[in-house]
């Protein structure tokens, strides 16, 4: 775990985070600066910086990222009427914390193109 990644401080325990799922392979919590009314990020418990990073011998922790979405989705009510599943991979991407990060948004119409 880098020192200085928030996600895995949030993964272990060390900084605070409104948690609404999480498994053996990863964690769900509230995005801090929400984009939509439900805004929940998505992360594997494990320490990785980006798409790019997973490899073939991640590719079932890759799809446990989208199964856990749709759990969220459940969960939080935005199944049925749909939700927004977004992952960014580098600065111009738009990616600000550098441990990978699926964005679950929803409970409002999304925009086409987005950003």
């Amino acid at each position: 775990m880098p020192d200085n990644c928030v996600f895995c401080r949030i993964v272990a325990g060390e900084l605070p985070a409104k948690i609404i799922y999480q498994d053996d392979q990863v964690v769900a919590f509230r995005d801090t600066n929400p984009q939509a009314p439900v805004h929940i990020l998505v992360i594997p418990r494990e320490h990785i910086a980006g798409p790019l990073d997973f490899t073939d011998g991640l590719a079932g922790l890759a799809g446990q990222l989208i199964v856990a979405a749709g759990h969220v989705a459940r969960q939080e009510g935005i199944a049925g009427d749909g939700y927004r599943l977004v992952l960014n991979q580098g600065r111009q991407g738009g990616q600000s914390v550098f441990h990978v990060h699926l964005h679950v948004l929803g409970g409002r119409r999304m925009t086409w193109p987005p950003g």
